[in-house]
């Protein structure tokens, strides 16, 4: 049996066991690692529905948007000011989930397809590593299984 099918029945009978309605009647989760996002969904349920603590790490800044539309003397509309980005707040390279797991501090980077780390990336995970917590490149929710069947 895949991973993915592991998940997607231990979510369904966790919805059954806090549910009073008919089987037929709850809808069956469909988790996926068909993207970035979709593996990070179901990276973090896994780890929850088995009891542990996970979170998606989001460190990415934000657009501020300053601009302001009036009317110049001539009755028109003109657009005046700009914009900035603010970056983010968190460690650089952070990872994309930040877990515990059977005591462990375990970190996990989502790279889908063709995405590799970053040179902030690979320093984060040194230093996770030296000071003793475990990092994990999860490529797929097959792979990120096998992992977790070592922890």
């Amino acid at each position: 049996m895949n991973a993915l099918k592991l998940l997607n029945e231990l979510a369904w009978n966790k919805l059954r066991a806090n549910s009073s309605m008919p089987d037929y009647a709850i809808p069956k989760p469909k988790f996926t690692d068909n993207s970035a996002n979709a593996l990070t969904k179901s990276i973090i349920a896994w780890i929850e529905l088995n009891g542990y603590q996970a979170e998606r790490i989001n460190n990415t800044g934000r657009y501020v948007d300053n601009k302001k539309t009036v009317k110049n003397i001539m009755g028109q509309s003109i657009t005046i000011g700009s914009g900035q980005y603010i970056p983010g707040t968190g460690t650089k390279g952070t990872a994309d989930i930040s877990s515990t797991i059977k005591g462990k501090s375990i970190k996990i980077e989502v790279k889908y397809g063709k995405d590799r780390q970053s040179e902030a990336q690979k320093q984060y995970q040194a230093n996770i590593e030296r000071s003793g917590g475990v990092y994990f490149i999860a490529k797929d929710f097959e792979s990120f299984y096998n992992f977790y069947l070592t922890i």
